[in-house]
């Protein structure tokens, strides 16, 4: 266990500079904008707005980190764990904040946000990375 935990935290550790600076960029903009869509739809949002720096930045940039190297779907099933208990414990504590009767419930039921949420935001680790990947390559690869 302790090699496998050593390993995870070499491949943070290994993350080019430039790719990291693009994670949080691209990250932390997306945070902002989903908690802000959120508000505008009165789906769900966050209890207190500085809850985008630990979420995204501290949870979500390490988990896509150590995901990018597999497959789009393997990043994808990892990702419904990660949001599941991040969705779960954000309900549950009370740090995030679902409107009443927002659309999610009036199409899907009320008792399946959590779930509901999860699956979207599972998405987040493949296509965050994607994304990156991609403007890594037009800002920072000059080869």
């Amino acid at each position: 266990m302790k090699a496998h935990i050593h390993h995870l935290l070499q491949k943070l550790i290994r993350v080019e500079r430039d790719r990291l600076l693009l994670y949080i960029i691209v990250y932390i903009l997306w945070g902002i904008l989903m908690n802000a869509f959120g508000q505008f739809t009165e789906i769900a949002k966050f209890t207190y707005w500085w809850q985008i720096i630990p979420t995204y930045l501290l949870y979500m940039v390490p988990i896509s980190i150590l995901l990018r190297e597999y497959p789009f779907y393997t990043q994808y099933a990892y990702g419904l764990i990660a949001m599941g208990f991040l969705e779960f414990g954000g309900y549950a504590m009370g740090t995030s904040y679902i409107y009443p009767n927002n659309i999610l419930d009036r199409l899907f039921g009320e008792h399946v946000f959590a779930l509901g949420m999860t699956l979207f935001f599972a998405v987040y680790f493949p296509v965050g990375n994607l994304l990156v990947g991609k403007l890594y390559v037009i800002l920072f690869d000059k080869r």
